[in-house]
Parts: structure tokens; C-alpha cells; sequence
């Protein structure tokens, strides 16, 4: 039976008080990061993980760090009211700077090793995915196959007791500091394609795969290209059963509606920052800038209530349908059109640092922000999901819906 959420959530509060110094007044006199997409030396970003890794661990120990995961895959079993509880608790607190790969590693890959493998998997990759001990990366994206992910062409060839892969892999966050991948292969081209993939774990160190970042126009290197050229895999390290991939595949996917609490930074510049730039400017008496400051915090709010619905959705065991589609749409839209605001008032001191403080920074987020329109399922894609699922329009044509993968057409 589930413990009383107000009496749980007091002995949340507690533990955490324990473990993390309050979280102070932020000052706005300081630099502040206002990048979408960390730019930090490997370094610096093995140091910020490790941090996170310690107080994930102490997380994992006290019961708090699988909250939604049922018990017989190592979880706490709780609703996601419960998560959504504990997230909100946590920021009161100053919990380590977090990144996409510890997200990745606890709320997708970990549950879904969990759920797709075997007893030995769980406890030998699934319990140290969820504890941090181990770190994982998405072997999902291809260069052709990034939408459409179920065209995917990396090959996994059977040979014996293992498989041979070839292919690539593009826009992996966290792959060189990650030590597992939970990878998608096709290992049969003659059925159609959402059928023939095949889940895999693969170590990072595997001779045959190649690990090279992707220089960002924002400056750092948050994704990276993975290259397989006859890399083997033990078939004890297949997830799932052989073709049932794109289970795995959307099942993974689907966490990350429910993955809560996982201390992520926030990521760009906020309506607050907005703000503050347009009164060091002292521009907040222009009524075309009010105007522009007014819609911006609009749709700040409408993306927090869309947001908070879905959380509610999440934690009543309801579906949030196109919820979650449009709250991606609106956070999209409004990182860009915050980025654009704060250009509009900066004019051409946004392009050279002029040592003014808290203007060059904003070229981080300008330059950060569009990837964020093709992250996650591109706008485009969430488009066609509230087209066709909400308004009942006619769908996209599917030729390639019951075509062989190995009979369709690939430039």
C-alpha cells in the first residue's frame, strides 16, 4: 500500500534537508548562464557529473530513486503523484547541476532494462543505470532516420553467440562519457520496417565503434556521431526479445512523460532574464517593447500551465494525448522568442562582447535555441500528431506502411 503523500512528502522533505544545503536567493548581480546547450571541457563535465552521481546515489540508497518503477523491477512502485511531489520538494534544495546523459541513464535506460530484461540484466545493468553507477546513452538517431526513426539501417548480423554491427549513429548526447548504449539495429531488411529492429546493450569501449563529438554553432560539443564498423555485441547483452526493438524503442520514449525530478538545469534564458535586460537598458517605457515583454510572459505562463497539466494527467494515470505535444511545441516556441526579444533590445551589441555585463551571454541562447525546435520529436512532427490524432485530418501518406525495410527506396 502506497504511504499517505502529505506524511511521505514530510519525510522527503526531511531526508533532503539532511543531504543538500537549501537552495539560496539567486543573485542577479553575477554572471548568469543563459546557454541552452552546456559548454564545458570534458573535464569539467566529468567533474559536474560526478557530483550529480554522488547525491543520485544517496538518492537511489534512501528509496527515492526509482519512485514510478514497479517493485519487481526494482522501483518503488508509487503513482507519479508521488515523483511530481518529490521534484517539487527538491527545489528547495541546491541539488547538483544534472545533464541529459544522468537523465537518460535513470528515467529511459534503466527502465527499460528493467522492464525488457533479463533477471541477470536488471541486476547486472538496470540497479547500476538507476544508481548512476553505471552511465547509458541512446543509440537511437541516424542521419536518415531521425523522424522517421523506424527507417533506421544500422545492421546487426547474427554469428554465433554474437552480433556484428555496422552503421551510424548522430546527435547521441553524452556518448564519450557515457559507458553503455541501449542501441537499435535491424537485424532482418525483409519485413516491413517498424518489425525488423532488435534492441542491444553495447559498451562504449567496443572495438569497432568510433566516438566523435559534433562541434555546436552555440560553441560546445553536447552531441556526438557513433560510427560501428564490425563491432561485436554478446547476444546475453540483446534487450528484448530479437524484433522486438521498436517495443523497446517506444516504450523507452514514453518515460520521459513520467520521468520527474531528475534535476535537470534549466536551459537558456527566462522571461525574468528578459526583464531584467530591458530595465538595465532602461527600455521597459517603450510601448512596442511592453508589448513584446506582455507576450512573452503570456506565453511563459500558458507553457507552465500546459506543462503542470500534463504532470496532472501523468500522476491521475491518464494519457496527457495531445498535452505533451503541444507543451513541446510551446517550450520550442519559447525559447526562440525569447532569444529573439532579448536581440531586439540589445540590436547590434548582441554580435560583440562589449564587456557590458549579461548581453554577450545571450548569443549562448540564440545560438542554442533552434536545435531545441528539432529535439525530442521535431515541431513539424508534433504538428502532424495534433492534425491528425486531435483535428482529424487527413493523414500523411504512409506508402512504405507494410513495404519490406530492404525493398524501400533510401537516397
Amino acid at each position: 500500500m502506497a504511504p499517505e503523500l502529505k506524511i511521505w512528502r514530510g519525510q522527503v522533505r526531511a531526508w533532503l534537508a539532511e543531504t543538500l544545503p537549501p537552495k539560496l536567493v539567486q543573485q542577479h548581480d553575477g554572471p548568469v548562464d543563459l546557454s541552452v546547450f552546456r559548454n564545458v571541457s570534458d573535464a569539467e563535465e566529468t567533474r559536474l557529473l560526478e557530483a550529480v552521481r554522488v547525491y543520485r546515489r544517496a538518492r537511489y540508497d534512501a528509496g527515492y530513486g526509482t519512485l514510478t518503477l514497479p517493485v519487481e523491477q526494482g522501483g518503488a512502485g508509487l503513482s507519479a503523484s508521488y515523483a511530481i511531489a518529490y521534484a517539487q520538494e527538491e527545489l528547495r534544495f541546491a541539488v547538483p547541476q544534472s545533464s541529459e546523459l544522468i537523465s537518460v541513464s535513470t528515467g529511459l535506460v534503466g527502465p527499460a532494462v528493467a522492464m525488457f530484461g533479463t533477471s541477470q540484466q536488471r541486476q547486472n545493468y538496470a540497479q547500476p543505470f538507476l544508481r548512476t553507477d553505471l552511465l547509458a546513452c541512446q543509440l537511437f538517431s541516424e542521419p536518415g532516420a531521425g523522424s522517421d526513426l523506424a527507417a533506421l539501417a544500422c545492421r546487426a548480423v547474427r554469428d554465433g553467440d554474437e552480433w556484428v554491427l555496422d552503421g551510424q549513429k548522430v546527435w547521441t548526447s553524452g556518448a564519450r562519457h557515457a559507458e553503455y548504449g541501449l542501441l537499435l539495429a535491424r537485424t532482418d531488411p525483409d519485413v516491413p520496417k517498424h518489425k525488423g529492429i532488435t534492441a542491444f546493450l553495447i559498451a562504449m569501449d567496443t572495438p569497432g565503434l568510433d566516438v566523435r563529438p559534433i562541434r555546436q554553432m552555440s560553441g560546445g560539443s553536447s552531441f556526438n556521431e557513433v560510427f560501428l564498423s564490425g563491432a561485436r555485441v554478446s547476444d546475453g547483452l540483446r534487450v528484448g526479445e530479437v524484433g522486438q526493438g521498436w517495443k523497446v524503442a517506444t516504450t523507452t520514449l514514453s518515460f520521459e512523460r513520467t520521468a520527474s525530478g531528475s534535476g535537470t538545469r534549466r536551459k537558456g534564458g527566462t522571461f525574468d532574464d528578459v526583464l531584467g535586460l530591458a530595465r538595465s537598458l532602461g527600455r521597459t517605457g517603450d510601448p512596442v517593447v511592453r508589448q513584446s515583454l506582455a507576450d512573452l510572459y503570456i506565453r511563459s505562463v500558458l507553457k507552465a500551465a500546459t506543462t503542470e497539466r500534463v504532470a496532472r494527467a501523468a500522476a491521475a494515470g491518464v494519457s496527457p494525448g495531445p498535452g505533451a505535444s503541444i507543451g513541446k511545441l510551446l517550450a520550442s516556441d519559447l525559447l526562440v522568442r525569447t532569444g529573439d526579444v532579448a536581440a531586439e533590445l540589445l540590436g547590434a551589441r548582441v554580435t560583440a562582447d562589449a564587456g557590458e555585463p549579461g548581453q554577450f551571454a545571450w548569443t549562448q541562447h540564440l545560438l542554442g535555441a533552434p536545435g531545441y525546435r528539432l529535439a525530442g520529436g521535431t515541431d513539424q512532427i508534433q504538428r502532424n500528431v495534433m492534425a491528425e490524432r486531435v483535428l482529424g485530418l487527413p493523414p500523411e501518406p504512409r506508402v512504405d506502411k507494410d513495404v519490406p525495410w530492404g525493398q524501400l527506396a533510401r537516397g
